[in-house]
C-alpha cells in the first residue's frame, strides 16, 4: 500500500489544490483507497469528492450508504451519491457497471476534477484476465484492464493495481479503516466469484507475487496491441470508411489484419465492456463477412448487430425500449419476468421446461431476448412454422408476461426454443445426441 502512495505522490504528480474523485463503494479495496487518498489531502489540502452508487438491490445498502457518509464527513471529504431506481435488463453486472461509470463521469466534470481513482487492485487484474482467456476475447479484452486510461478530460488511475487483496486488509486493519462487506461476493453463481474463491488461491500458492506477473502480462499485451493498432489505424480509412466495412479492400488483408479489424470494430462498440465479446463472436462475425450470401446479419450482445449487404458490412446497436431486452446465454442469468435458465450438465425430465440442443445443428453462442413483432417458430412435432404470438394465445399468456417472456435463440436469430410453452425441432429426446441442456424456472 506504501507503494501506491508513492506512486501517487511521485508519478502522478497530485498538486496542492488538485481535485480529485474516488470511487467508493464501501467494500474493503475502496475504503483503504479512500483512507489512502485522505492521508494526501492533510499534506496537500486537494479537494477530494467521494462518489458513492447505491445499487439498491440489496437491503444493507441503505446503511453502506449512510456508513460511506460518515466516513467522508468526519475526514472533511465531499460525499456524493447516486441511487439506481430501474434496470433496463438483466444482465446486472454489466448495467451497473455503465452506470457507475456514467455517474462517476458526470461528478468528474460537475467538479472539473482531474483524475477518477478506483479500488481495482492485483487480485481483480488476475481474476479478469483469467476470466477473459477462458471465455477468448480481444488482444486487448485479455490485457484485463490498465492502470491509467486517459479519457481526454480527465485520467482514470487504479492505483491499487500493484497491490493483492491481503495487502489491503492488512492496510484496514493496521490504519483502523472500517469497511463494509457485500454478501453476494460470495456467491458461486457469480463466475468472477468462482475464479476469486477457488482459482486465484491456487496460482497464489504456487507464487505469492503472482499479481505481478500478471501485471506484467498485462503490459506487453497493451503494447503489442497498441503497436498492432497503430498499423490497422493506417488501413481503416479505405477499408473501414464513416464506419461501414468494404469487404472487397478488408479481403486483401492477411486474416491477422482482418481479424484485428474485426476486434477494432467490436472495440468501438464495447468499449471498457469487452467481456461481453469472445473469440467467438469474432469468428461469427467474419464468416458472416466471408459468407456467400448477400444479406444477412447475426446478433450479439446487448442489441448489437452486426449485418452484412452485398460488398459492406456494419454493427449497430439498437435502443432498448420499454420491455424489451437481448441477453447472451451463457451459464445462468435472471431474467426480468423472475424467473432463471441455467445451463445444466444433466436432466431427467423432458418436459418444456427443458431443452436439449446439439450446437452442430444451430449457431453459437445462444441469447434469450424478450418477443419481436412476427416471431416464429419451428414447433416439435409440427410442420412449418407457428407464430409466437398465437402460441401465447393458445396458452393463455397475458400480454403483460407476454411482452417479458423469454425467447431463446441462436445467433443467426432462429428461435430454438419458447421457455416453459414450446419446444423447437432442435429439441432433443433424452437418447438423441446433444450437448447443451438448459432449465427454465
Amino acid at each position: 500500500m506504501e507503494n501506491a502512495y508513492n506512486y501517487l505522490m511521485e508519478q502522478v504528480g497530485i498538486k496542492y489544490g488538485d481535485t480529485i474523485v474516488v470511487g467508493v463503494s464501501g467494500g474493503p479495496d475502496s475504503m483503504a483507497l479512500l483512507h489512502l487518498i485522505s492521508r494526501i489531502k492533510k499534506g496537500l489540502d486537494i479537494q477530494v469528492i467521494c462518489a458513492h452508487v447505491h445499487h439498491n438491490l440489496r437491503k444493507e445498502s441503505d446503511e453502506e450508504k449512510k456508513f460511506v457518509e460518515c466516513f467522508c464527513r468526519n475526514l472533511g471529504i465531499v460525499f456524493e451519491w447516486h441511487k439506481i431506481e430501474d434496470y433496463g435488463d438483466d444482465n446486472f453486472h454489466n448495467e451497473a457497471r455503465s452506470i457507475r461509470y456514467n455517474y462517476f463521469s458526470k461528478i468528474v466534470k460537475k467538479y472539473n476534477a482531474k483524475y477518477l481513482f478506483t479500488a481495482h487492485h492485483g487480485d481483480d487484474l488476475i481474476e479478469t484476465i483469467l476470466m477473459r482467456i477462458v471465455r477468448g476475447s480481444t488482444l486487448r479484452g485479455y490485457s484485463g484492464f490498465s492502470k491509467v486510461v486517459n479519457m481526454g478530460e480527465y485520467v482514470i488511475i487504479r492505483p491499487l493495481i500493484n497491490v493483492t487483496k491481503d495487502e489491503i486488509y492488512e492496510y484496514n486493519k493496521h490504519n483502523k479503516v472500517d469497511y463494509r462487506i457485500d454478501a453476494s461476493n460470495a456467491k458461486d453463481v457469480y463466475t468472477r466469484n468462482r475464479f476469486r474463491k477457488y482459482i486465484v488461491p491456487e496460482f497464489k500458492k504456487e507464487d505469492d507475487k503472482v499479481h505481478e506477473k500478471f501485471y506484467k502480462f498485462s503490459r506487453t499485451l497493451l503494447d503489442y496491441n497498441d503497436y498492432i493498432d497503430k498499423e490497422v489505424q493506417k488501413k481503416m480509412k479505405k477499408i473501414f470508411p464513416q464506419n461501414v466495412l468494404n469487404i472487397e479492400e478488408f479481403n486483401k488483408e492477411e486474416y491477422v489484419i482482418k481479424m484485428k479489424i474485426i476486434y477494432y470494430i467490436l472495440e468501438q462498440i464495447y468499449q471498457d465492456d469487452l467481456m461481453l465479446i469472445t473469440d467467438q463472436h469474432a469468428k461469427l462475425v467474419y464468416n458472416l463477412i466471408q459468407s456467400n450470401r448477400a444479406n444477412v446479419k447475426i446478433y450479439l450482445p446487448n442489441n448489437v448487430r452486426a449485418i452484412k449487404s452485398y460488398n459492406t458490412f456494419v454493427v449497430v446497436q439498437d435502443e432498448i425500449l420499454n420491455s424489451e431486452y437481448e441477453i447472451e446465454l451463457i451459464n445462468y442469468m435472471n431474467l426480468p419476468n423472475g424467473h432463471n435458465i441455467e445451463v445444466v450438465k444433466s436432466a431427467t425430465l423432458d418436459n418444456n421446461f427443458y431443452c436439449r440442443l446439439d450446437s452442430s445443428e444451430i449457431t453459437l453462442p445462444l441469447h434469450v431476448r424478450s418477443r419481436q413483432n412476427g416471431d416464429k417458430m419451428y414447433v416439435k412435432g409440427l410442420l412449418g412454422r407457428k407464430k409466437i404470438n398465437d402460441i401465447f394465445t393458445d396458452e393463455k399468456i397475458s400480454t403483460s408476461e407476454r411482452n417479458l417472456w423469454p425467447v431463446v435463440v441462436d445467433s443467426t436469430g432462429v428461435i430454438v426454443w419458447l421457455p416453459g410453452l414450446k419446444k423447437s425441432k432442435f429439441d432433443k429426446l433424452k437418447n438423441e445426441k446433444c450437448d447443451i441442456i438448459l432449465k427454465y424456472y
